[in-house]
C-alpha cells in the first residue's frame, strides 16, 4: 500500500522516471508502469462521470493479485486425491465414535511425504481448510427470568489433604440471573455426592429454581434413547419430586447451554485454590472454598452487577422450600469371621455378637450406619481409601474377655483412641485381661477414654507402681469428680500422719468422696 502510494507520488508531484522510481523503491519497472495505468484508468472513469468513486477506491485499496489462474505446481490432483482418502477416513471415524482418532493436519502431510508427494504443511492445510470450510455456529442471546434457572456441574481438582495429594470433586452451583455461585467438595463424583450437594444448596438459599440444567453426566442420565431423548437416573427423579423442580439435559458436546457454571467452574477453582492447595482436612478446604465463594459473590462481574445483590431479588421468585431429603443408599451385608462389613474394599467393625449375620446398612457420603432388625448398632466415618480396615475396639471385648492373649498384637488396639493407647501401654502391658475388664466398665458406665486416662494418672500419683483396674474402677465409680489441686488437712500428729500413708492403699476401693483424704 505505501509503496503504490510512493510510486504515484514520486511519478504525478516529483516528476520522477519510471527507472528511477524503479531503481529506489527495489521493484520492477513493470510493477511501476501497472501501478501508474491503473491510476490513470481510475482517474479518467472518475472525470468522465462513469465511476465516480473509482479514483477514490483505487488509492485507499492495498495492492490485489490475481491467483486464480495461477498454475498449482505441488497440488496436483494426485495429491488432491490422496488427501481426500484421508478426510473420508476421518469422517468414517467420527460416524464410528472414533473421534480421537481421527488424523490431524500434520498427519496426513506426513502420510504424504511417506507416499512420495514433495509438498508444503502450509500448502495441505490451507486445502483442508476450504475443503472442511463449515458455517460458523450462531448463539442466541437468551433472557433469563429471576428465580427460574439454575445450571449444575462437575469440576475435577487436586488437593493435599492431611500431607496426602488427594483427588477431589468440586460441584458447582450457579443461577442463571444472577450469576450466585455455591461449591462444595467431595471425596468422589457419585449418587449420594449428587443428591447431598442438592440438598445443601436449596437449604443454604432457603428456596428451590424452578429448573435445574445438566449435561450428559452418569450421575444425571441413565441412558440414552435415539440421538436426543435421554433418560434421567432415579436420583434424579427422586430429587425432582421432593423438590419438585424441573430438569432440562443440554445437547451433546454443547457446554455453551450452560455457560454460566462453565465459567464458574474455572474461575473459582483457578481463585481458590491457584495459591493455597493444602489443608490440614477436608473441613478446612471446604471453609476455605466457601470463603472465597462469598468473596466472589460480593464483587460486581462483567455487567457490573453483584451476584449477591441480584440473588436477594431472586428470593422472593424461588419455589417454596420443602426441607432437606435424606440422601443414602441401602445395603445388605453380611458380618464376616473377623466381625466386620465390607463395603467399596473397605472393612468396618461391628459388634462381635453379629458375626455371620445379616445387617442393614445406610451408606451416606460421610457415613456408614449398620442396623440389625430396624436398630441401630454402630457407625462409621466413611473411608475413600483402598483396602482399609477401620477397626473399634469395643466391638470386640466379648470376644477379647475369653481371648486376652489376643489384645496386645491386634489391629484394634493399634486403631483404638490415644488415651486408651496410654492407659494400656503404661500400666497393662502385662495384664490384659484386667486392661479388658476396665474397658468393660468403662462401656457400661459411658465413661469418656479421657476420663479414664485421667484417673489412671491420678491413681499413679497416689499408688505408684501398683496401679490396678480394681482401684481404677472403684474411682470411676464414685459420683463426684476427684479433685487433684485439693488442698489436704494438716495433720494433727505424727500418729494420724502414718495411719493417713498406710491407708492411701486401699482407700481407692472405698465407694465414697476421697477428695478430703489427705
Amino acid at each position: 500500500m505505501d509503496t503504490k502510494q510512493e510510486i504515484i507520488r514520486r511519478y504525478f508531484r516529483e516528476f520522477d522516471t519510471i527507472r528511477k522510481i524503479a531503481r529506489d523503491l527495489q521493484v520492477g519497472r513493470n510493477t511501476v508502469r501497472k501501478n501508474l495505468l491503473a491510476y490513470a484508468q481510475s482517474k479518467e472513469a472518475t472525470d468522465s462521470g462513469i465511476d465516480p468513486k473509482a479514483l477514490q477506491d483505487y488509492v485507499s485499496s492495498p495492492p490485489a493479485y490475481d491467483i486464480q489462474n495461477r498454475f498449482k505446481r505441488k497440488l496436483t490432483a494426485e495429491v488432491e486425491d490422496l488427501i481426500k482418502i484421508q478426510l473420508d477416513d476421518n469422517q468414517r471415524k467420527r460416524q464410528e465414535g472414533l473421534r480421537k482418532q481421527i488424523k490431524r493436519k500434520i498427519d496426513i502431510h506426513e502420510h504424504l511425504l511417506k507416499e512420495g508427494c514433495e509438498i508444503g504443511y502450509t500448502t495441505v492445510c490451507n486445502y483442508i481448510r476450504d475443503k472442511e470450510l463449515r458455517q460458523q455456529e450462531a448463539y442466541i442471546k437468551q433472557l433469563y427470568i429471576p428465580g427460574e434457572e439454575c445450571e449444575f456441574d462437575w469440576a475435577e481438582i487436586k488437593l493435599v489433604i492431611g500431607g496426602i495429594r488427594r483427588r477431589l470433586y468440586l460441584a458447582v452451583f450457579t443461577s442463571a440471573y444472577s450469576n450466585y455461585r455455591f461449591c462444595r467438595l467431595f471425596h468422589r463424583q457419585d449418587t449420594l455426592a449428587f443428591m447431598e450437594a442438592h440438598n445443601e444448596f436449596f437449604a443454604h438459599l432457603g428456596g428451590v429454581y424452578q429448573e435445574m440444567v445438566y449435561d450428559n453426566m452418569k450421575v444425571a442420565v441413565k441412558e440414552f434413547v435415539g440421538r436426543s431423548e435421554k433418560t434421567p437416573t432415579v436420583a434424579l427423579v427422586n430429587l425432582s419430586g421432593w423438590f419438585q423442580f424441573r430438569w432440562r439435559f443440554c445437547n451433546v458436546r454443547s457446554g455453551n447451554e450452560k455457560g454460566h457454571v462453565e465459567r464458574s467452574v474455572e474461575f473459582v477453582r483457578r481463585k481458590a485454590f491457584c495459591d493455597i492447595d493444602e489443608f490440614d482436612t477436608l473441613d478446612a478446604a471446604q471453609g476455605h472454598l466457601t470463603a472465597t465463594c462469598n468473596h466472589l459473590n460480593a464483587l460486581p462481574g462483567s455487567t457490573k452487577k453483584v451476584p449477591l445483590e441480584d440473588l436477594q431479588q431472586e428470593r422472593s421468585s424461588l419455589w417454596a422450600y420443602p426441607g432437606a431429603m435424606e440422601c443414602f443408599l441401602t445395603h445388605e451385608l453380611k458380618v464376616d469371621k473377623y466381625a466386620t462389613i465390607c463395603f467399596g474394599t473397605n472393612h468396618y467393625s461391628v459388634p462381635d455378637m453379629f458375626c455371620g449375620r445379616m445387617v442393614d446398612v445406610k451408606v451416606y457420603s460421610n457415613e456408614l450406619k449398620v442396623y440389625y432388625t430396624h436398630g441401630l448398632i454402630c457407625s462409621h466415618d466413611r473411608n475413600y481409601g483402598r483396602n482399609q480396615w477401620i477397626i473399634t475396639l469395643d466391638h470386640y471385648l466379648k470376644t477379647l474377655e475369653r481371648k486376652p492373649g489376643a489384645l496386645h498384637g491386634s489391629l484394634a488396639l493399634n486403631q483404638a483412641p490415644e488415651p486408651v493407647r496410654e492407659v494400656y501401654s503404661r500400666w497393662f502391658t502385662n495384664q490384659a485381661r484386667d486392661f479388658i475388664e476396665l474397658l468393660l466398665f468403662c462401656r457400661q458406665a459411658q465413661v469418656d477414654h479421657s476420663k479414664l486416662l485421667e484417673m489412671a494418672i491420678y491413681v499413679s500419683g497416689i499408688c505408684s507402681g501398683n496401679v490396678t483396674a480394681e482401684k481404677i474402677i472403684a474411682m470411676l465409680g464414685n459420683q463426684t469428680s476427684i479433685h487433684n489441686d485439693s488442698p489436704a488437712k494438716e495433720a494433727l500428729g505424727e500418729i494420724e500422719a502414718f495411719s493417713n500413708l498406710q491407708l492411701k492403699e486401699i482407700t481407692f476401693l472405698m465407694p465414697f468422696n476421697m477428695g478430703e483424704v489427705a
